[in-house]
């Protein structure tokens, strides 16, 4: 009897313990979406905060150029000898051009950058937020008539899905140059059927997804930051699981919309 009710037990909690995981993680996504569709309302609603919105597009655009430069660049010269010494196995060593663009506007650029603002500026949102939280500032905006919402998530959430996209596209750019310097000067590409190569290959479809992935990443980014800045713990050790969770949610889905959108503009 023991015996029957051990090996009756065991499956019964296996599956709790998993209801209960999915009915948590079914409750985040709902608060999540809540929170999501409140912050989109908030965006398009006055009263509108003019020097939060300049400084979350000097912040989240102009002070990320470097960081993305630098990915971009070397990814794109990287890319360039992966695909030359790949090539040379088949005699295809002439299709370097066309993969470097392809592969840096259609895939590469959006989600590097993705990747990059996730690490800096998901990064930096959350735990100002979430030390707001903490220290009690954000309730002061409540007891002043100010939506937290209103004043610190919608210009942040704003002025990523304007940059972010031109972010995506100066990525693509600088990738494709990177490709070039490197191509032209150690593969030995002539420079004027190199660019005439990458121009003709690449469709407005390309550079259309580019440009919505970016748009799409970077709402994630900012969403995510947001979210867990004013959901996180108390003390230090809240606004670092915070910071640390919001990074982590925003890479997943990043990765996870790229596929998506990869799938509704690509698919045969």
């Amino acid at each position: 009897m023991s015996l029957t009710r051990t090996l009756v037990a065991a499956p019964a909690a296996a599956l709790g313990t998993l209801g209960r995981a999915v009915i948590r993680a079914l409750g985040a996504a709902g608060r999540l979406t809540l929170f999501a569709l409140a912050a989109l309302s908030h965006i398009v609603r006055p009263p509108l905060y003019p020097r939060e919105f300049g400084m979350a597009l000097l912040h989240i655009g102009w002070l990320s150029l470097p960081v993305v430069g630098m990915t971009a660049i070397f990814t794109g010269g990287a890319l360039a000898l992966q695909i030359y010494s790949g090539g040379a196995r088949f005699n295809a060593e002439a299709v370097v051009p066309q993969i470097v663009a392809i592969g840096m506007v259609r895939e590469l650029g959006p989600v590097l950058v993705g990747l990059m603002i996730a690490a800096r500026v998901t990064s930096s949102i959350a735990a100002e937020i979430a030390t707001m939280k903490v220290t009690e500032q954000v309730d002061a905006l409540v007891t002043l008539s100010t939506d937290p919402m209103k004043y610190l998530v919608a210009p942040r959430l704003l002025a990523a899905l304007l940059t972010v996209p031109l972010l995506v596209a100066v990525g693509d750019v600088i990738g494709i140059a990177g490709g070039y310097a490197v191509a032209t000067s150690s593969l030995g590409f002539n420079p004027v059927g190199y660019l005439a190569n990458t121009l003709n290959f690449l469709e407005p479809l390309d550079m259309l997804s580019s440009l919505a992935k970016g748009c799409a990443f970077g709402g994630i980014a900012a969403l995510m930051g947001c979210y867990y800045g004013m959901h996180s713990g108390r003390g230090a050790q809240g606004v670092g699981r915070a910071t640390k969770s919001s990074v982590e949610a925003a890479a997943i889905l990043i990765l996870a919309a790229n596929f998506l959108l990869t799938g509704v503009f690509f698919s045969a």
